[in-house]
């Protein structure tokens, strides 16, 4: 839950589509994966443990079952962080997933399991069963960026568990973070009508990452409107476990519920008092996002049956791409950048196109195709000679 801030933002619904991004179809099938099932029950075992306080064995009880989940899942990368205050430890969780392109560039999804006077179901049974169900449908399926699947303790006694893990880790071992990505409270109120999520960008200060949070944002709200049925509010960024990695200059965004609960921090926070259809329409929404941020590469085998017509070179390439259709019929063709930006775009699509890429920076980009309802990325990479 959100330490008390002294200052009020005013949220506005936005719906929008941003910096070009657009609706991916290989995307959407992992999404379509989430399981409310998966969702109730790793919520129910996670209340079920009773208060997670740092040091006490229900806190040791929770975290060796995430332990043990992501083992069961074939996870290998899984590392312990201790954490010690007012006498008391406890341990951060840090599981990682490996890129494909950029192994030493993290995405970080995390949230808090350490709860306070009462079970947590809302705070933050729900953001945990959310990044467990994260981590169980992107196991095998590769990503650009690594991907760190954080579950900080003693959140609840002042975010310690995440400036212990910024002092002990990131700093001294220089991490290359592309982005925080918090969740946090996400679990409405049963009972009530729970359609929108607030998406939070970093508006503190330092400032010099408050420019990339806002993008990332942005670009988190599209993805939300895309994969979820629900509506978004642009909120600030404060009083959770982003706020250590901001405070160093790092790049953040969250989700924290629009409809504030009462129950937090209680022992009513309870199975009974969340809405379980909000929690997964959330979880969708993060899939979405996840999937755009460490850019998920697309299971080519899935469509490149209907596109095998299509000749794209020379890849590497340096100032001019060729693509060839021939009988494909493709409808559109955009190239974007790793964010999902669309850098060039064309819906007349013609049996040999040319792409001018002279004044793209190296680095990788996607060529997106369409036809009809089917779409496939191509990995492009530029290198000017």
């Amino acid at each position: 839950m959100k330490l008390t801030h002294t200052l009020l933002l005013f949220g506005i619904l936005l719906s929008y589509t941003a910096f070009g991004q657009t609706h991916n179809a290989y995307y959407q099938t992992l999404v379509n994966q989430v399981s409310a099932d998966q969702l109730e029950s790793k919520l129910t075992s996670f209340a079920n443990f009773g208060e997670k306080q740092l040091g006490s064995p229900e806190a040791s009880n929770a975290f060796n079952w995430l332990v043990d989940l992501y083992e069961s899942w074939g996870y290998t990368s899984i590392e312990q962080h201790e954490v010690n205050a007012w006498g008391e430890s406890g341990y951060n969780l840090i599981v990682t997933k490996t890129g494909t392109v950029y192994p030493d560039t993290y995405i970080i999804i995390d949230g808090h399991y350490d709860t306070i006077n009462g079970p947590g179901a809302n705070d933050n049974g729900s953001g945990t069963a959310i990044i467990l169900e994260m981590a169980r449908i992107l196991k095998d399926i590769p990503t650009e960026y690594s991907i760190k699947f954080i579950h900080f303790t003693a959140e609840e006694w002042g975010l310690i568990g995440s400036y212990q893990y910024v002092e002990d880790i990131v700093l001294p071992q220089n991490l290359d973070i592309r982005l925080v990505f918090n969740i946090d409270q996400v679990g409405g109120i049963a009972g009530d009508i729970n359609d929108t999520i607030t998406c939070e960008q970093d508006e503190e200060f330092p400032s010099s990452n408050n420019s990339q949070s806002s993008l990332f944002t942005n670009q988190l709200m599209t993805c939300v409107e895309l994969y979820s049925d629900l509506e978004t509010n642009l909120g600030e960024a404060y009083g959770s476990d982003y706020v250590p990695f901001q405070e160093e200059g790092f790049v953040v965004t969250g989700l924290y519920e629009y409809n504030e609960s009462p129950y937090p921090h209680t022992s009513e926070d309870t199975l009974e008092n969340v809405d379980f259809g909000f929690i997964l329409q959330v979880a969708k929404a993060t899939m979405g996002a996840i999937c755009h941020f460490a850019v998920v590469q697309e299971d080519m085998s899935v469509n490149d049956a209907n596109f095998d017509q299509v000749q794209i070179f020379p890849n590497p390439v340096d100032d001019e791409l060729i693509v060839q259709s021939n009988s494909a019929k493709i409808s559109k063709i955009h190239l974007t950048d790793l964010t999902g930006k669309i850098l060039w775009s064309s819906s007349k699509v013609e049996s040999e196109m040319k792409i001018n890429t002279s004044h793209l920076p190296n680095g990788v980009y996607l060529l997106n195709l369409m036809k009809g309802k089917l779409s496939s990325s191509k990995k492009i990479i530029v290198q000017h000679k």
